[in-house]
């Protein structure tokens, strides 16, 4: 007599430069977890693309690695969720076919399409709860229409990325609330696309998919895929979230005031809140969660931990642990005495949204060494991640707890640091690594059936704390000092930065 296989889960995220997924069992474990990189294709300054026809090699690739390692659980899977890279211009024609490389998050070639689009409807960041810029998917199709007319005419339906690969699993045009919130095209507050947003971008809505909440249920695979697949075809398929409200869930930050700080490439200071709180003017991101009626603010700086390894190759150091060996042997004197650094290695969001901004050490002295640039890289990226907490405390939020993931959260060095310039605890968990596939596999078990809020708050728990950091007493008052000079830094230079751009 066999034992039956106990129902497991399978959680999908689509990154940029790879897609992951992840089996889960019913109890939330991870059973199993596969990798399959992706490629760019950057063949102008500024652009971005990727063929989406690779993001299906990838999933295929992923599920076969997943089948291989547990035959079992992965025939057991009952449901999937998606997660994604934001913002990416998918476009379809009459047939479902792709017209063109999708556009990604960020290429910025429709900078000047922002201001059109601004232009023709006054009201748009009103609407949205967000600024124009062009990492989002809406100005991206008003350079579609200008410099490519006969995609644009082609055009019958647009996707965000994770929502391709829906559309190849169920043959279903949908998306959900907290990816749809990054297109400019929903109203975030009453989370239901903006006829008034289409209509400025040349759409309506029959161009758009239909909505679901992130933790519903948005179709089944279809039989051909399931058979690919080699999965039943009643799997059901969640609504997925985009991919920092994905990680959220994955990470148990689903309860208003929760947060997180992402420290990779980009850095990210998320919160969780019960309502639509913009803050515009500081270009905070303010977005649908991936539960009901719920949403997140969310600040975004363009480069965190991508300054250590600049800086680390700059140094001509070994690797970044040599690096911050050094800055560990710095005396308080020492880092007082440290060069600032503005972290605008690629420009920034938030609060600025200023392209034109660039990196800066400022106040450079004969016996600053690779530790003084190091621990002013460091705290450099601590006073932008300052920034955008502010940011978020303006539009009302209250943070005293983050958990921190992303490759900077491996340092305890870089972990304290944060503590004591954000002057809140910081904690860190060594599960984090799989948050986003995490989290879709989590919204999978939750489209299953209608769940209570003590089952969604059971199903998506923190993991636990490894580490937790607390501010240094004493430590606010000399970071504070110097968290004015590098607001002042960026005040005086910020004239310099347009006319030099």
């Amino acid at each position: 007599m066999t034992t039956p296989i106990s129902p497991t889960f399978l959680g999908i995220d689509l990154g940029t430069s790879e897609l992951k997924a992840i089996l889960m069992a019913s109890s939330g474990a991870v059973l199993a977890t596969a990798h399959a990189p992706l490629g760019l294709a950057q063949v102008h300054p500024g652009w971005s693309e990727q063929d989406p026809a690779q993001w299906w090699q990838a999933l295929l690739q992923a599920c076969q690695s997943l089948a291989q390692q547990a035959p079992q659980a992965y025939a057991a899977v009952q449901a999937l969720g998606l997660s994604g890279q934001m913002h990416g211009a998918t476009l379809l024609g009459a047939q479902g076919q792709v017209l063109r490389p999708c556009i990604l998050w960020n290429d910025t070639r429709s900078a000047a399409q922002c201001q059109t689009l601004r232009e023709r409807l006054p009201s748009i960041e009103q609407i949205t709860g967000n600024l124009v810029m062009p990492g989002f998917t809406a100005p991206k199709l008003l350079w579609i229409q200008e410099h490519e007319p006969h995609v644009f005419q082609a055009l019958r339906t647009v996707l965000l990325p994770k929502d391709y690969l829906r559309y190849l699993l169920t043959g279903e045009f949908v998306s959900d609330m907290s990816d749809a919130a990054g297109t400019l095209w929903l109203n975030v507050a009453e989370r239901d696309w903006s006829d008034a947003a289409l209509a400025a971008c040349g759409l309506t809505r029959a161009h758009m998919p239909r909505l679901v909440e992130a933790c519903a249920a948005s179709g089944t695979l279809s039989a051909a895929v399931a058979a690919q697949l080699g999965l039943p075809s009643s799997v059901v398929v969640a609504g997925g979230a985009g991919d920092n409200a994905a990680s959220a869930m994955g990470m148990g930050v689903v309860e208003v005031g929760d947060a997180f700080i992402s420290l990779g490439t980009s850095g990210v200071v998320f919160c969780v809140t019960d309502q639509h709180r913009p803050n515009v003017h500081n270009a905070v991101h303010a977005f649908c969660h991936a539960l009901p009626q719920t949403w997140h603010q969310m600040t975004v700086m363009l480069s965190a931990a991508s300054c250590l390894r600049w800086v680390t190759q700059l140094t001509s150091a070994v690797d970044e642990a040599a690096l911050l060996a050094q800055v560990a042997l710095l005396s308080t004197a020492d880092q007082a005495q440290a060069p600032l650094f503005l972290p605008y290695l690629s420009g920034e969001r938030t609060p600025h949204n200023d392209a034109t901004a660039s990196g800066v050490f400022m106040g450079l002295r004969p016996q600053h060494g690779s530790a003084h640039l190091a621990y002013a890289v460091l705290e450099g990226v601590g006073f932008g991640l300052r920034d955008g907490l502010q940011a978020l405390q303006e539009a009302g939020s209250q943070i005293r707890s983050a958990q921190l993931v992303g490759g900077g959260a491996r340092s305890a060095l870089w972990a304290q640091l944060l503590a004591d310039v954000l002057e809140i605890e910081v904690t860190v968990s060594g599960s984090a690594s799989v948050g986003a596939a995490l989290g879709a596999a989590r919204l999978a078990l939750l489209a299953l059936s209608a769940q209570s809020p003590a089952r969604i708050a059971q199903l998506c728990s923190k993991p636990p704390v490894d580490q937790r950091y607390t501010p240094q007493p004493g430590a606010g008052a000399q970071h504070a000092q110097r968290y004015a000079q590098y607001r002042a830094c960026y005040a005086a230079l910020q004239p310099v930065f347009q006319r030099a751009a």
